[in-house]
């Protein structure tokens, strides 16, 4: 079974207020992360991996912390490149991108170049991404077509099969929300620098024991 996984990588600032470190220690530790995530997560069934690094509501943090999630993700997509090509890893960004620092921009164009052609996983970077601005640009894309639930799927992605939460918050916080429909949840109260591999193992041994009906009525 090839898996959509989504994970709001939640509670890094958390993490490193509880280590007396600064919170971009937190950003730091979850990047390396997400780094190990992305290893573990083919071999355990999973195809697509959309990760929410940075939602539109958070430009509204400090400006420091703001700025050091940047440098953040511009040195993730420089230092990543070699290893998802050798990987086969596919990286691909979704969000906003018009907001972001100019200095970014060419550092994504090229990840997702080129990594295009990796099979093995389908990584998904959510950043300056919100679920209700996207719905809203995927209905106003072309108003010749009618709007249907297909090309709204078409349009925002394909659909989630398990999100996975850390740090204990238990809400979706404008992520997916169409795509989410029919996903499982899974909610833990470790934060996302302490999230390892085993961890996305049981995660996903939870989610082959669930029933997923689709509103249908399960086996008898």
């Amino acid at each position: 079974m090839s898996l959509h996984v989504a994970i709001i990588m939640d509670g890094n600032g958390r993490w490193a207020q509880r280590q007396n470190l600064p919170r971009v220690a937190g950003h730091r530790a979850g990047v390396e992360t997400l780094r190990r995530i992305v290893e573990a997560a083919p071999p355990l069934g999973v195809s697509t991996l959309t990760v929410y690094a940075f939602s539109s509501d958070n430009w509204r943090r400090p400006q420091q912390e703001v700025n050091a999630l940047m440098q953040l993700f511009g040195s993730y997509l420089r230092k990543e490149v070699r290893r998802s090509v050798k990987e086969g890893v596919r990286v691909s960004l979704i969000g906003r991108r018009d907001r972001l620092p100019p200095n970014l921009l060419p550092l994504i164009n090229h990840m997702e170049s080129a990594t295009a052609h990796g099979r093995n996983l389908h990584l998904r970077l959510a950043i300056d991404y919100s679920s209700r601005d996207a719905i809203l640009a995927a209905i106003n894309a072309d108003r010749h077509l009618p709007i249907t639930r297909g090309t709204l799927s078409e349009r925002l992605g394909p659909d989630v099969d398990f999100v996975i939460r850390t740090s204990g918050e238990q809400r979706l916080s404008d992520f997916l929300l169409w795509e989410c429909a029919y996903a499982e949840m899974y909610f833990t109260s470790r934060h996302w620098p302490e999230f390892e591999a085993s961890e996305l193992k049981r995660a996903l041994e939870s989610f082959h024991s669930r029933d997923r009906r689709y509103g249908a009525l399960g086996a008898a």
